[in-house]
Order: C-alpha cells, then structure tokens, then sequence
C-alpha cells in the first residue's frame, strides 16, 4: 500500500537563519521506514494566514501531514490555535491535559502562559511528550509535533505505533571516487526511464581532504526494483572503468 506525507516547518527563527533544523532528516528517514515517504516540505513563518492556508493544501493532497515548532507558551507560538482555525473547530482547554500540566507546574508556578500549553483544539487527541510533558496532539490526519529536535523525536516515538504503516522505502547506493557526474549522466538518465517508479539519484561529493566522486541512489517500494535498478547501477560503473563502492561514502 502506497502512502504519502508532507512536513510544515513552522516558525520565523528558521527562515531567519537564526535557527537550523535538524528535524527533516529524522522525520524523512523514519516516515520511510513507516512506508509513508515524505513528498513535500514547507518552511514557513508564524502568520496565522499562512499557518492555515497552508495546513488546509496539504492536508487533503497527503495521508498524513505533520508540523514542527510553534506549541509553546509565548506569544508567536500559534500553531495549535490556527490549527483549530483551519479545522473549523475551538481552541480550548482540554481538561486531561490541564490536569496533567497542573500537576507537572504544582512546585513552581502554572501560570497563563504555561496554561497555553493546555489548550487544544476540539476533538484533538494528545501527543504524549515524555521530556517536557507538555504534548502535540493529532487532529484528522495532521500531526503537531515541537521543534525543539530532542522533544519532537520522544514525540514521534510516542505517535508513531498509531501511524498506519505503507510499504517501506527500500533503498541502495554505490559511490565511486573515479567518476563524475557528467560522465554517467545519459546511461543514468536510460536506467531513470526502465525504472520510472524509483527516484535514481546522482549526488556529487568533495570533500575537503580531496575525497570526492559521485553516489548514485536507487530508491523506491519496490525492493526487487530497487535491486534490478541498483544492479543496472553498478554494471554501469563498471563499464564506465570505475569501481563500484556499496553504500554511502566515508572517510
């Protein structure tokens, strides 16, 4: 069973360069292994209108849509109540979670900014967050995760057993230090087209101690398509008078 996702990225600090994300390459890899690959990506700032248009695209074009950052307790986090907004539904205080931060904040203060964290939209069901307690939650099929990479993996960790699970994104790469890109670009493009349900992908490296070449991808949820094209992949190497390398390159 083929399914889809896409990922929102939400928050200023991003676009700003203030802050990196080092949420994609998780979310991508494991939504992968979930057979749900990632189709689509969008980085965008804390506007209501864009929160909610974009949240009201994606949702019906993907199974699942999830987003990162904006559920915290100030001021620009909205993502939870434009998230209500675009589902036509209140944001309110949900009465297990309030209980349950209550608790959490009973040595320190609960005060209103921390009362945000306990507001959700209607129908919504909690996310569990293990490391900071304050949760994401799922509505329909769109998942709202933090930002902060430590809490939204503890998070995911937590949503994912609930996914329902596609066929797995199998993959095989081999890279070769005496080749180029230009040099296998037509034979790769011909591989591209006896394959058309892979991602055939060409990725030049160079690093900074002179190692440097190409790694070649063949990607997909076929695994026996994934191994004809990964195969059709060496041989062409090969023929090409290079020496095919399994797996991604390191030094």
């Amino acid at each position: 069973m083929r399914r889809t996702s896409a990922l929102i990225l939400i928050g200023n600090e991003i676009l700003s360069g203030r802050t990196r994300d080092d949420n994609i390459q998780f979310l991508a890899l494991r939504l992968g292994e979930l057979g749900i690959p990632l189709r689509e990506i969008r980085v965008i700032p804390d506007l209501r209108e864009i929160i909610i248009r974009t949240i009201s695209e994606l949702r019906p074009a993907y199974d699942e849509v999830f987003t990162t950052g904006g559920i915290g307790p100030t001021h620009d986090d909205i993502t939870a109540p434009c998230v209500a907004e675009a589902f036509g539904v209140p944001w309110e205080i949900h009465q297990p979670t309030f209980a349950m931060l209550s608790d959490y904040f009973r040595h320190t203060d609960f005060n209103a900014a921390r009362q945000r964290m306990a507001h959700l939209p209607r129908g919504a069901v909690p996310i569990a967050n293990p490391i900071s307690h304050a949760p994401g939650f799922t509505i329909g099929n769109v998942h709202v995760l933090a930002g902060v990479p430590r809490i939204m993996r503890a998070m995911f960790d937590e949503l994912a057993p609930t996914l329902q699970r596609g066929t797995p994104v199998f993959s095989r790469t081999w890279h070769c230090t005496s080749l180029y890109e230009g040099t296998l670009a037509a034979e790769l493009e011909a591989i591209q087209t006896r394959h058309p349900d892979l991602d055939i992908g060409s990725y030049p490296f160079h690093r900074e101690d002179g190692y440097r070449g190409v790694a070649l991808v063949a990607k997909g949820q076929d695994k026996d398509d994934v191994s004809r094209a990964a195969q059709e992949i060496h041989d062409l190497i090969c023929a090409k008078g290079g020496t095919p390398i399994e797996g991604e390159p390191h030094r």
